[in-house]
């Protein structure tokens, strides 16, 4: 009975990892197809390679422009948003009020509501202040979509350090510059570290707001991938292609990071 029952998990397993893994493996292969063959029915799994699109993308499509503009939103709104988040997760865990419970559940519930709901403010405040199809206003709304989670997430971690130690750095006479950085900081860093990569990627991988506050100069991957969709149909290969450029870099970060951001999340980011 016990070996019955280890098949069928094995087998349960199986299936749910090629349901996962199936979307991408086909992305990759209608990557490397001609237009005709990614949209031939029935679909061939043998077919000569070729680069066509991913040379269409590079080129005509100018791909690292809109590379060039996913790293600089992503990496400044990370960073923004941590030297944001740190000191209220900071001042949340360690100087606790009565309110600070009240003040994460509402931060965290205005992730509740769709994006949508915010456009149309959002979007008028961008063209009053003459930042449409602007990596600033990119930026600015990546940064403040991601800080409720990341408010969270460092609180969860901060909140793990024992107060003892606080207390015997504030005894040696740390100030509180000094208590975080050589205190909070090291002993907090696979917290720091995860959080980070996982804003990293959620600004990576925006598109709603992507594509309705960029364009041609701002617009990011997100952009390149949604400009293969017009009125005369899907060019399946060439998305393909744009859709596979999009999302390597940021699985290969993920993928060489997998260590700190499981340590990070094990360390009270998700308790």
């Amino acid at each position: 009975m016990k070996h019955l029952n280890l098949i069928v998990r094995t087998v349960v397993a199986w299936g749910a990892t090629l349901l996962i893994v199936f979307p991408l493996i086909w992305l990759v292969l209608t990557a490397f197809k001609t237009e005709q063959q990614a949209i031939a029915i029935p679909p061939g799994l043998f077919f000569a390679p070729t680069l066509d699109s991913f040379r269409e993308v590079n080129v005509r499509s100018d791909y690292l422009h809109f590379a060039r503009n996913s790293v600089i939103t992503s990496v400044l709104s990370t960073f923004l948003g941590l030297a944001i988040a740190a000191p209220a997760a900071y001042s949340m865990a360690f100087f606790h009020t009565r309110k600070t419970r009240d003040i994460l559940m509402w931060m965290l519930s205005t992730k509740m509501m769709p994006a949508v709901g915010a456009l149309a403010p959002i979007y008028v405040l961008a063209q009053t202040a003459g930042l449409l199809d602007s990596l600033t206003a990119l930026t600015i709304v990546f940064t403040l979509s991601n800080l409720p989670i990341m408010v969270w997430m460092l609180y969860s971690g901060f909140k793990d350090i024992p107060s003892e130690i606080l207390e015997a750095a504030r005894m040696d006479g740390a100030t509180l510059s000094g208590e975080f950085k050589h205190v909070i900081r090291p002993l907090a860093m696979g917290t720091i570290s995860s959080t980070a990569l996982l804003c990293l990627v959620l600004s990576w991988n925006e598109a709603f707001w992507s594509l309705n506050l960029g364009s041609s100069k701002a617009g990011t991957l997100a952009t390149l991938i949604a400009s293969y969709s017009s009125p005369e149909g899907l060019f399946w290969a060439k998305l393909s292609a744009a859709s596979l450029m999009a999302i390597a870099p940021i699985v290969v970060v993920g993928w060489f990071s997998q260590k700190q951001l499981v340590q990070g999340l094990t360390f009270g980011a998700v308790k």
